[in-house]
Parts: structure tokens; sequence; C-alpha cells
């Protein structure tokens, strides 16, 4: 297995066509408690994973899963974050409006991603001449099950954030894109979007 990224709560690794997540043991947790937290934390990513799939949504197929192990596929693609920067502005608003409907089929479906950056989002090219891409939503670590307008709008609102921090060039219009799409495909947006900028008015105070 190749170890190909490693963060405070996992480390992941590339076994063929499989993405192994190991979540790391912590020190400051008594032993029999850390287990049991890894244990709950893995199987409950699981879950949220199947029930995304059957929602409809482009999310990784849980292979197997072992005690703090999770086997899932690997997507082979580009992480948004790397791309969204270099690419033309008709291909920027295909890929933000493709943000937006996934964001918005998420939500509609009652998942709160709980770490919604373009970090976790892999673009796959399904034919490259007509750049006919599928947006990949990953690490769903965070997640849970919620159709709360908080929940759903922090997500907006790290999501924003995000788009501020590593793509700050291209931040108004790929904002617009988003919002757009994600209004025509959830329902619930108006509540939800409302939500996000009392969020951000909350954030921006706490922050003088």
């Amino acid at each position: 297995m190749q170890l190909i990224a490693q963060g405070a709560e996992a480390k992941l690794y590339r076994d063929g066509s499989e993405l192994v997540k190991d979540r790391v043991q912590k020190g400051y947790r008594l032993p029999g408690l850390d287990a049991r937290i890894r244990k709950l934390r893995t199987r409950g990513e699981a879950k949220l994973l199947d029930f995304a799939a059957r929602s409809g949504l482009n999310v990784p197929r849980v292979m197997s899963i072992e005690e703090n192990i999770l086997r899932m596929e690997f997507i082979d693609g580009k992480k948004v974050k790397d791309i969204l920067n270099g690419v033309t502005e008709a291909e920027r608003k295909k890929i933000c409006e493709l943000i937006g409907s996934t964001a918005a089929r998420m939500h509609e479906a009652g998942i709160a991603h709980g770490d919604l950056t373009t970090s976790n989002m892999i673009l796959k090219e399904m034919d490259g001449k007509q750049k006919a891409w599928k947006l990949y939503m990953v690490d769903f670590g965070l997640g849970k099950m919620s159709a709360k307008s908080e929940d759903q709008a922090t997500d907006l609102y790290l999501l924003y954030e995000a788009l501020k921090a590593a793509h700050f060039e291209y931040l108004s219009r790929s904002w617009q894109y988003i919002l757009k799409s994600y209004g025509a495909n959830y329902k619930g947006s108006k509540t939800v979007t409302e939500r996000f900028k009392v969020i951000e008015k909350r954030r921006r105070y706490k922050g003088e």
C-alpha cells in the first residue's frame, strides 16, 4: 500500500483500485474509549457513504469495513482545489454548477457533509475531448444525517471560505454560479442561504 495523505484523524493509502482510510490512535484518549470512537466513526462514515450512493450522489463505493479501517473505491481524478484556478471561465462555470447541484442533492437527501471544501471534491473526466465530468464528494468523516438549515448552511459557509482562501481571484463569479445551481436544484435552498447569511455575519462579528 502507498501512503498518499495523512491528516489529524486518519492516514490514507492507495491499494490498487481501493482507498484505505485508517483512523489513527489518539494518545490523549483511554485506549478502550479510543478504539470505540474510531470504530463508531468508521462505521458511521461507511453508512453515510452508502446512503449517499443510494440517494444518487457520486461518492466512493464502500468495499469493506474492519474495526477502524474503511476500504472504499479509489476515485481516479483531480481535486477541484487543484484545477479550478487554471481552467477557462466556461469550464469554471460548469464545475461550479456541478458543485452547486451536487451540494443541493446532498442536502435534499438530508446529508450535511461537515467539511465541504474544494479539497473534498474530485472531478473525474468521463470524456476528455468533450469535458464530460462527474463530480465526486469524498471524505464524509465529519458528516452526518441532518436536514437542519444550520448544518446545511454551515456546509455552504465552509465552501465559501474555501473558495475565498484558495480561489479568491474567482470568488465572486464562482460563488454566484454555485448559488444559482444550488437554488435551482434544492427546494429548501432559500432557508439555507438565508441561514448562511446569519452565520457569515456571526463569524465576521467574532473575528472583529
